[in-house]
C-alpha cells in the first residue's frame, strides 16, 4: 500500500474521461488500497481514480461512520431524485469550497472489488459524494458545476 500524488487543479488528466474496468487484477486491488489510503490521510470522503492519475472508472467513498468504505468500479447511476444545495469540496482543488446542486437520493450500480454487482443506495451526503466522484470518471469537476458567486477560498491556518 502507498499514498499516491493527488493531481490537483490545472492537471488536464482530470478533464478526462475514465475507461471501464476490463479486469479485476491484482494491479486494480492494488490500486483500491493505495486511494483508500491516500484518501484518509487527507480526510476525504470520497476519491476516484483518476484523482491519482489513473483513468481507470475506480471510486472509494467513506462517511467514516459505522459502515466500511464503498468501493465501486465501473459506477453507473440508475436512478435519482430530488436536490440538495451543499457545500462541496475536493481533494484536487485545496481549499477551495463551493455551493453544487446535487441529486438528494441516488442509485447506483457497479462492481465491488471482488468483482460482484452491487447496488448502492444513498442519500445527502452519501448521494452527494457518489454524484462527486462518478462526475469525475466523466472528466467533471464541481466547480464547472459550482453555484455562481460561491466559491471560498480557505486558508489552512484559518482550518
Amino acid at each position: 500500500m502507498a499514498i499516491r500524488t493527488i493531481r490537483e487543479e490545472g492537471d488536464e488528466i482530470l478533464k478526462k474521461v475514465s475507461k471501464p474496468v476490463e479486469v479485476i487484477d491484482e494491479k486494480i486491488k492494488e490500486l483500491i488500497e493505495d486511494m483508500l489510503e491516500t484518501m484518509h490521510k487527507y480526510n476525504g470522503v470520497g476519491l476516484a481514480a483518476v484523482q491519482v492519475g489513473v483513468l481507470k472508472r475506480v471510486i472509494t467513498i467513506d462517511l467514516y461512520d459505522e459502515n466500511p468504505p464503498i468501493i465501486l468500479i465501473n459506477p453507473v447511476i440508475l436512478k435519482q431524485k430530488g436536490e440538495q444545495t451543499v457545500e462541496e469540496g475536493c481533494l484536487s482543488f485545496p481549499n477551495k469550497y463551493a455551493k453544487v446542486v446535487r441529486p438528494k437520493e441516488v442509485e447506483v450500480e457497479g462492481l465491488d472489488a471482488s468483482g460482484k454487482k452491487i447496488k448502492v443506495k444513498g442519500k445527502d451526503l452519501l448521494a452527494q459524494a457518489l454524484a462527486h466522484e462518478i462526475d469525475h470518471l466523466n472528466g467533471e469537476v464541481f466547480v464547472e458545476k459550482m453555484l455562481p458567486g460561491t466559491m471560498e477560498y480557505v486558508t489552512p491556518e484559518n482550518n
